[in-house]
């Protein structure tokens, strides 16, 4: 899904059971579960467990499967947020804005937030030199009002499982 097209909480969802989260979180922390061991985790046989994703897929509840991988291991070893300021708020340089860091592989979220920035990125570079590209790119495709670079030192904490309830009914 594209930056710009990302929605809101969206008020149709599909309401989610307790089996429903419980695939949910077991997909999350391994989408490699062979269908056959996920079922057994959920207490389900394989077919109403296979009809249940597809519908949690259909919905549009999950999104995509994927594989993680360590940056440092693939020789991006810097991560870096990037708060962005924007000249105006109106909807065409919003779009001029969402169209460049698309097109920026560099960046791997963009948030619009609330507050003393207007948007918070996150970059993820080989090195300081590598960042230092990135960011006459960026620079020179949005202009920005003001742009503040955070490094980060070190990596705490870093996952994609969102807290599902799977004790309530």
């Amino acid at each position: 899904m594209a930056y710009a097209e990302i929605p809101e909480t969206d008020a149709r969802a599909p309401a989610l059971d307790r089996i429903d989260r419980k695939i949910l979180h077991e997909l999350q922390r391994d989408c490699s579960l062979s269908l056959a061991r996920l079922a057994d985790r959920v207490g389900l046989s394989q077919t109403p467990c296979w009809k249940r994703i597809r519908r949690l897929e259909q919905s549009g509840v999950i999104t995509g499967r994927v594989a993680l991988v360590d940056p440092a291991r693939i020789g991006l070893g810097l991560t870096v947020f990037v708060e962005i300021e924007a000249p105006d708020h109106g909807p065409g340089w919003r779009a001029r804005f969402a169209a460049a860091v698309a097109a920026l592989p560099e960046v791997v979220e963009v948030w619009r937030m609330a507050g003393e920035v207007d948007y918070l990125l996150k970059v993820v570079t080989a090195d300081m030199p590598a960042f230092d590209a990135f960011y006459l790119r960026l620079t020179e495709t949005t202009g920005p009002k003001n742009v503040t670079s955070k490094f980060a030192m070190e990596r705490i904490r870093d996952t994609t499982v969102y807290p599902v309830n799977t004790t309530d009914p």
